[in-house]
């Protein structure tokens, strides 16, 4: 486990094909909304069918305190520029003791956004980073 910064709350490992990007303190936007299009029988005015439509996944976003971890975002960020190509990965939310908790498995992951830190020595909040990821898909691991 790398620097326990997370000393007192869950947080998240993330892995990506094979690449373990370090733990991050939040992670949001483990979601699916599910479109759903109405279908009206003829004759029958009681009810209209909901029937599924497309599944549309939210963008996961993790964010951190700079850690060591942040040059191995760099260095994913510099492989995929080179060749954007989907890769699966994992998050695994973890007790304050690493032991795991629950873990996702994320389908045909591609970066949105990297946002690096902002260092102001005015201030005595450490410098964060956010990870912005998007996929097409989430099972259980």
């Amino acid at each position: 486990m790398t620097d326990n910064i997370f000393a007192s709350s869950i947080f998240f490992r993330l892995t990506i094909g094979g690449n373990d990007l370090g733990e991050f303190a939040t992670c949001s936007g483990l979601g699916a909304q599910v479109e759903i299009e109405q279908y009206q029988e003829g004759g029958n005015n009681g009810f209209a069918y909901q029937l599924p439509g497309r599944i549309t996944w939210s963008n996961i976003t993790l964010t951190r305190a700079v850690t060591k971890d942040t040059t191995k975002i760099a260095r994913w960020l510099d492989e995929i520029i080179r060749r954007v190509q989907p890769k699966d990965g994992e998050i695994v939310a973890l007790q304050p003791d690493g032991t795991p908790i629950v873990s996702w498995q994320v389908l045909g992951i591609v970066p949105v956004r990297w946002e690096g830190p902002t260092f102001d020595p005015n201030s005595s909040q450490p410098g964060l980073e956010t990870l912005e990821i998007a996929h097409v898909g989430l099972r259980p691991s």
